[in-house]
């Protein structure tokens, strides 16, 4: 075995030229230009460097939770309508009070003294609460409030209880039937949910909260888009900090474990580092903005940089171990691995490019940006290994003499890769039976995962914003809205008998409708009046109109008047459980829509929105999944020229997706957002394995080489770094499990975990797929012409 080693690491001065065409089409020699002038390029470096940093600083956080539907589509730009004339919903924050004695006298004084405190609170627009009932008017007057200045008092009390209880305006909208939940919405001033003073105000909230109902033992959570959009925000500031951090060590201290040298770290973990640096600078130069998907773009970077770094470090080590001086090792270790590097820089890119077939605006951004990233992460890698290499490394006859007898790390990751590879060649055709037949059944499981999607996905779960929404579901028929437009056709009045009676219809055919509830509109205000009041004309209901308090008729009534909203609640689940119930309210509107021509019904809200587009954007970006694995298989088949590579890949290349697709199967878990980007990324950035390997096969294919003992020394050669480099990518995604953000733990931990199947895959599928295929091309074409 130590033979086989040795007779490799010989060999690599005989192969340094390589065949006479270059599989990335020279791309590779852009890594040479950097190295003849070091001292210049590092100085040219430091200038990107700061200019990075300011486009760092440019970068802003999208922290909207209607961005992964953002979209040039007729449903979006609909919802986009109804948020411009009724922007209630986007800068509400709920506040939610729960507790056995929340309607026990005390406590009702301290909650009522709480709600008054928020209405001071700098940035408040209005607030509604059960203190905003009314009690029925007497004929001529505005009606009293319902909760007197001085509350009452033993039995008086008991009674006035019942009487908030049965109130039709609060009942199940504001005060949940049992009376032990409490709704108070908070409508906050848009120029504040939109700056940095969110967080200031939504803590002066949370202060009041402590300082008013601290000893009352009720139990006071936030929720509301606001809340989400700052929970969000915060969750994305704090994860960046940590993958940064988290990703970068987990490089450097890898890198010094094994290469056991400072100068050989620094070659190998600061090009990615720098990468990242550059990368994202660019994007804030490019005004990309920061969110639940571009947060993962460091370690994506990592990932993708980190890669071909570890790689060309590997290869200019063996050679320095060989004898060669320090400028001819990173020389040739540009030559010879580079075009690998350049190769799986182009799968990735592939893999960001089929994202553009994404309907979300979100997901192409992303697809855009780790486009930007993996162009400059090549870049960066090519020019910054050598150029560290030749200034960093000192000394290299003592460390050639040093590590030729004391390598035990590497030297016991090559026997392992060796005894691996033995086996492999030993049955190719058996084992590749077997891989063919294992990722097939596979491949039948991952075909039955459905689409799944919630909104609380995109939202910190281990913050109170998703819990107190949990609450309103589970007390108050729901958090999240879906709302019916109805546009008044033109020179159609709100107080015309037509146009109230469409609303009165839309307004019933709402409430009726299974799994909607909380609803409101102006009918509410009609019903009421003419019930308590006894007073149904119209002059009385415009009346009451023109008092309530404008941002409370802007709830339900645009400015203009000729457009008003049916707003109704639906609880947080899966799409696939909302799309029925939004789709057959739609079916029964039709009723209203030929009674009332003219008038416009549409159903819309952000749960409207996700419910119906988020199966079809996921299948659409399922299906550009498999398109990228043809495309990708003949990318790399022509740039290898040989079909053999072509249909060697495309079995480990599938693998890891269909692996990880079972394993969301088995956790009873569909295809999310996240699942398939990140199956889409892996599937790409996993074939570096592959390609660096297939690279490596292809230069030790030389006349007198058997195929057996090609896959031996190309397995012995670049197995170690795959390995090592797996486990450093593995762990750059992995860091994401420490994320609020479910969508991007489910993204991290499937990423990292497709990484590792990728390894497995080149380890134990590609080998015998590939020894089997090249022994079939021997068969048809004779020994003596290269497969590969």
């Amino acid at each position: 075995m130590l033979e086989k080693h040795s007779e490799s690491e010989v060999h690599v001065e005989k192969v340094e030229q390589g065949p006479a065409s270059s599989i990335a089409f020279g791309l590779e020699r852009l890594g040479l230009i950097a190295v003849q002038a070091p001292v210049i390029a590092c100085l040219v470096l430091i200038a990107l460097m700061v200019g990075a940093v300011f486009g760092i600083e440019r970068i802003k956080i999208d922290d909207s939770l209607s961005q992964l539907f953002r979209s040039n589509t007729k449903e979006f730009r609909q919802y986009e309508e109804v948020t411009k004339k009724f922007p209630a919903e986007e800068f509400d924050v709920l506040v939610v009070v729960e507790g056995k004695t929340l309607l026990a006298r005390n406590n009702l004084e301290k909650l009522r003294d709480f709600v008054t405190d928020m209405q001071l609170v700098e940035g408040t627009r209005g607030l509604v609460s059960l203190f905003s009932a009314r009690q029925a008017p007497a004929p001529g007057k505005l009606p009293a409030a319902l909760f007197p200045a001085e509350l009452p008092q033993g039995a008086d009390y008991d009674k006035f209880i019942d009487i908030v209880k049965s109130n039709e305006i609060i009942r199940g909208k504001l005060l949940s039937e049992d009376g032990t939940l409490a709704l108070i919405v908070l409508s906050l001033d848009p120029a504040v949910v939109a700056s940095s003073k969110l967080g200031v105000t939504v803590g002066e909230i949370r202060k009041l909260m402590k300082e008013d109902l601290s000893d009352t033992g009720l139990n006071v959570q936030l929720s509301g888009v606001p809340v989400m959009q700052l929970e969000i925000r915060n969750a994305v500031e704090r994860d960046g900090l940590t993958y940064n951090i988290l990703g970068i060590l987990a490089g450097c201290i890898i890198a010094i474990i094994f290469f056991r040298k400072i100068s050989f770290m620094v070659v190998a973990a600061f090009p990615p580092m720098i990468a990242i640096l550059l990368a994202l600078g660019a994007l804030g130069w490019a005004n990309f903005n920061l969110n639940m998907f571009l947060n993962v773009m460091t370690p994506l970077i990592m990932v993708i940089s980190f890669s071909d770094s570890m790689q060309l470090t590997f290869a200019a080590r063996d050679r320095l171990i060989a004898g060669q001086d320090k400028y001819t090792a990173f020389k040739n270790a540009v030559l010879v691995v580079g075009p690998a590097c350049v190769l799986t820089h182009g799968t990735a890119g592939i893999s960001f490019i089929a994202l553009q077939f994404s309907d979300s605006d979100l997901i192409r951004k992303f697809g855009e940006a780790g486009l930007a990233a993996t162009i400059i992460a090549l870049i960066a890698v090519l020019s910054l290994v050598p150029v560290f290499g030749v200034l960093f490394v000192r000394n290299e006859k003592v460390f050639a003499v040093k590590f030729q007898s004391a390598d035990a790390g590497v030297q016991a990751l090559r026997n392992f890769c060796y005894w691996i590879a033995v086996r492999m060649v030993g049955r190719p055709g058996l084992f590749s039976l077997i891989a063919l037949l294992f990722v097939a059944g596979l491949g039948v499981i991952y075909a039955s995962l459905e689409p799944r999607y919630r909104l609380a996905d995109q939202v910190p779960d281990k913050r109170q914003a998703v819990a107190a929404s949990n609450r309103l579901d589970a007390k108050l028929t729901g958090a999240n809205p879906v709302n019916v437009l109805i546009t008044f056709p033109k020179g159609a009045d709100l107080y015309s008998p037509e146009t109230l009676q469409t609303i009165a219809d839309v307004h019933a055919t709402v409430e009726k409708a299974a799994g909607v509830g909380n609803v409101w509109s102006i009918e509410t205000l009609r019903r009421w009046l003419s019930e308590k009041a006894g007073s149904s004309d119209v002059a009385t209901l415009k009346e009451y109109v023109n008092v309530i308090p404008e941002h409370l008729v802007r709830r339900f009534i645009d400015a203009e008047q000729d457009a008003v909203v049916v707003a109704g609640r639906v609880p947080d689940k899966d799409s696939s459980q909302l799309l029925p119930i939004v789709d057959k309210l739609d079916a029964e509107l039709d009723v209203v829509r030929k009674k009332h021509p003219g008038y416009e019904v549409a159903v819309t809200g952000l749960a409207a929105i996700a419910a119906r587009n988020s199966a079809n954007m996921i299948e659409k970006l399922n299906h550009g999944l498999t398109i990228e694995f043809a495309l990708v298989a003949m990318f790399i088949g022509l740039a290898f020229r040989s079909w053999v590579v072509m249909l060697a890949c495309i079995l480990p290349g599938i693998f890891p997706v269909v692996l990880a697709g079972t394993v969301l199967w088995v956790l009873g878990e569909g295809l999310q957002f996240a699942s398939v980007v990140a199956l889409t990324v892996s599937f790409g950035l996993g074939l570096s394995a592959t390609i660096h390997f297939l690279n490596r096969l292809r230069l030790e294919g030389k006349p007198g080489v058997s195929s057996a003992l090609a896959v031996e020394r190309a397995t012995v050669l670049v197995g170690p770094a795959l390995i090592l480099t797996t486990v450093v990518l593995a762990c750059g995604l992995v860091v994401t499990v420490f994320s609020d953000l479910p969508s991007l733990r489910l993204f991290g931990w499937l990423g990292a975990f497709s990484m590792v199947a990728a390894l497995v895959a080149d380890l134990f599928i590609l080998r015998p797929t590939a020894m089997w295929l090249i022994n079939l091309h021997e068969k048809v074409h004779g020994p003596g012409k290269s497969a590969i």
